[in-house]
């Protein structure tokens, strides 16, 4: 039990491990552990989040792989089993990668799209210092929100995660649900996303008789486990707005359109021309921006009243957290790291992000930094108390702090380029504070429910966070080079003056490389220009223009110039930062088109629906919402018919999320692995069916019916496995 003595101990709560047990906690084996889990997780949300703009919570799979990973090991060298505060740390410290990938990639794409680079050194940066942040601001905060606030915020999945470490210490385990998941997964991304076994998209266009609307769906497995675990009405009502975007706005724009014999801005070219998906890129995406702008707003102003009573608890909390200095006798349940480690951290943050040339912050923008910093990180934190991580509105908090930036910059006058980058650092700085803070206390519930030590957990998750942004900095590169392409472009007539571009730093990468090694200046155009489109070009010596270089993330074009298909990542919530910047500074952007959207998202507030989820369903593809939609149905049919019940607890711990949990991982490693093979210029083709079955390939890739087919078999696997029709459970009753 707690010391009573101990300045806010809850004498009434009693740990799984008591205060005064002495149990083998911060090692160095379960550091090491939870470090891997960690990077290995974040690259694969990383790779979900670029795709559908947002990730699920790591804890609960990592818990399972740890208890898994440490028993195997204890059989193989017979060594004690890792106890389950060991296995807490390693959940602790791989749940760090997932928040920071989150944070990361919502913001940092930005930067190609407002014309800069994403150099490895201002991401790396911005993932650390926001990623600490976060932690260092959760720590006087822990005793407000876990240890007094204990009945009324619950934390569901820290809680489930808590369940499944005790019964992992009772001798059950669900690993080789995740492990099936995983496998699953993986061999199905690789036959048809690698192999090209299939389609990894079918789609059909309606026609003439229903101009402009298209059906598709992305036979993606970690699509389909994204649906199961957000849960049926949320993923519904996510496809519902994919379905306004397919069906409904772009064959009206279609059809309202099409006699028109000029461009309509902002698209340049003729309405009657354009293919369903070019109507989504050049009008339906910020009708899309709009939605989720004003749905991320709505969402805020719903949680003005815990802003303020968190942040009227938090700085009295800090001050709490200052006067527990005199010495007393605190209970191992309740020691967190020193107060004065916050205020040494803090100060050292703002003066790195004051002196970093990457980031061009000023004065001002480190004080923004820690005032909405402090602010989101509350409310961040009380958010997942209430809803959990998966489910917390970051987009939202990180939208309101680019709107607030971007009209202070305004205000005063700054607007010129470098203005955008330092708004953009201080919205991503805060946006993985926040990401990371409700990650932390979502953690320390968990350790709270397990008789964890805090200041353990705490130092755990600054090693987790220090090792995932580093490793994830390096991962959105390889995604975004391994998509971008090299296009040939001829402007006889047009020369740019080389003068004022610097050096001659610029390279082709990747399998174009091979074909040109040389190196060229970087001209940017924002604006068209004698029938140049805006873009990145390379530029030789003389001022002719040679290449198009078109990223990976937010890039147009899907194939290079022989013909090869390229993997391009939307990052929805990344352009959306960038709209908003670019809009509010530079005046440009298309005010009747998002202003629709943000009624489109006032109408269904209105009606009683969450907005946000809707308007992130306008913006996406039909193509991605569709298996959102049909995991949200297979979780639905999974409850209706299940053999037992399982308290809401459970059900986050239960076979369907964690075969779910399997299948994101699976997927999305698959896809960083088929990422990083595109870097080869001969091995995607040998790969491929097309090389080594080419009879094969003409009579299944084109087929509609075959991968349509084979998703629903996925969907059936993953019903199958959370009805424990299959990969039953070995977990101990609860009476056990």
């Amino acid at each position: 039990m707690a010391d009573p003595h101990s300045p806010s101990a809850d004498a009434t709560h009693k740990p799984f491990i008591p205060s005064e047990a002495n149990v083998p906690e911060l090692t160095v084996v379960p550091l090491l552990v939870g470090g891997f889990l960690g990077v290995l997780f974040g690259a694969s949300s990383m790779y979900l989040v670029l795709k559908v703009g947002l990730t699920v919570s790591a804890s609960i799979p990592v818990a399972v792989l740890s208890i898994t990973i440490f028993r195997g090991f204890s059989w193989l060298f017979r060594v004690r089993r890792a106890t389950i505060l060991e296995n807490n740390i390693v959940q602790t410290t791989g749940s760090a990668g997932e928040s920071i990938a989150f944070g990361v990639g919502v913001t940092m794409p930005a930067l190609l799209i407002l014309g800069y680079n994403m150099d490895i050194g201002r991401v790396i940066l911005v993932a650390v210092l926001g990623g600490l942040l976060g932690i260092l601001m959760m720590i006087p905060l822990r005793r407000a929100l876990i240890v007094k606030e204990a009945k009324t915020l619950v934390y569901p999945e820290g809680t489930a995660c808590a369940e499944v470490l005790i019964a992992g210490e009772k001798g059950g385990t669900s690993a080789k649900t995740v492990f099936a998941g995983f496998g699953v997964g993986f061999a199905f991304k690789i036959f048809y996303d690698t192999l090209k076994l299939w389609k990894d998209v079918p789609d059909r266009v309606l026609g003439k008789w229903y101009d402009g609307a298209a059906v598709s769906v992305e036979v993606a497995p970690e699509l389909l486990g994204v649906g199961y675990i957000i849960g049926t009405r949320i993923s519904l009502i996510m496809g519902a707005g994919g379905v306004l975007s397919a069906l409904v706005l772009t064959p009206m724009i279609k059809l309202f359109g099409g006699g028109l014999e000029h461009p309509l801005a902002p698209a340049t070219k003729l309405i009657r021309d354009m293919s369903p998906h070019d109507i989504w890129h050049e009008y339906v995406l910020y009708i899309g921006a709009g939605a989720v702008a004003a749905g991320g707003i709505v969402s805020l102003l719903r949680s003005l009243p815990t802003i303020i009573s968190g942040a009227i608890r938090g700085l009295k909390s800090l001050r709490q957290g200052a006067g527990d200095a005199a010495p007393v006798e605190v209970a191992r349940i309740d020691r967190d790291l020193p107060i004065w480690t916050v205020w040494v951290g803090m100060a050292a943050i703002v003066l790195a992000v004051w002196i970093a040339p990457q980031l061009q912050v000023n004065a001002l923008g480190g004080f923004l930094i820690l005032l909405f910093g402090f602010l989101f990180v509350t409310v961040s934190s009380r958010l997942t108390g209430e809803i959990g991580s998966s489910s917390n509105p970051i987009s939202g908090m990180t939208i309101a702090t680019l709107l607030l930036t971007s009209l202070i910059f305004l205000a005063l006058g700054w607007v010129s380029a470098p203005y955008k980058v330092t708004a953009l650092s201080i919205a991503a700085i805060v946006c993985i504070a926040a990401s990371n803070g409700g990650t932390t206390s979502q953690d320390l519930k968990t350790g709270y429910l397990v008789g964890a030590t805090p200041s353990k957990q705490q130092i755990a998750i600054l090693v987790g966070a220090l090792s995932s942004a580093i490793c994830i900095g390096y991962v959105i590169l390889a995604l975004n080079d391994a998509g971008t392409v090299f296009l040939k472009r001829d402007y006889p007539d047009f020369k740019v003056d080389v003068s004022e571009l610097g050096q001659m730093t610029e390279q082709l990468k990747g399998p174009d490389a091979v074909k040109d090694p040389g190196h060229y200046y970087a001209w940017r155009l924002r604006e068209p220009q004698g029938g140049i489109e805006p873009g990145k070009y390379l530029v030789d010596e003389s001022g002719h223009i040679r290449y198009l270089e078109d990223p990976g993330i937010n890039g147009k074009y899907d194939h290079r110039d022989d013909g090869t298909p390229v993997k391009k990542y939307q990052a929805p919530k990344a352009t959306l930062m960038a709209l908003i910047i670019d809009g509010i500074m530079s005046r440009t952007l298309p005010w009747g088109l998002v202003l629709i959207g943000a009624f489109v998202a006032l109408v269904l507030e209105l009606c009683g629906l969450s907005s946000l989820a809707f308007a992130v369903g306008v913006y996406l593809p039909l193509s991605t919402s569709t298996p959102i939609m049909l995991g949200g149905l297979v979780r639905w049919i999974a409850d209706k018919t299940t053999r037992r019940k399982m308290s809401a607890a459970e059900a986050e711990s239960g076979p369907g999320v964690l075969v779910s949990s399997g299948l994101i991982a699976g997927g999305t490693i698959a896809g960083v692995v088929g990422a990083f093979i595109a870097f080869s210029d001969q091995l995607p083709r040998a790969l491929t069916v097309e090389s080594w079955a080419p009879g094969l390939h003409r009579v299944v890739v084109d087929s509609n019916l075959l991968p349509v087919l084979l998703f629903c078999g996925l969907a059936a696997f993953l019903y199958a496995a959370a009805n424990e029709y299959i990969l039953k459970s070995d977990a101990p009753k609860a009476d056990a």
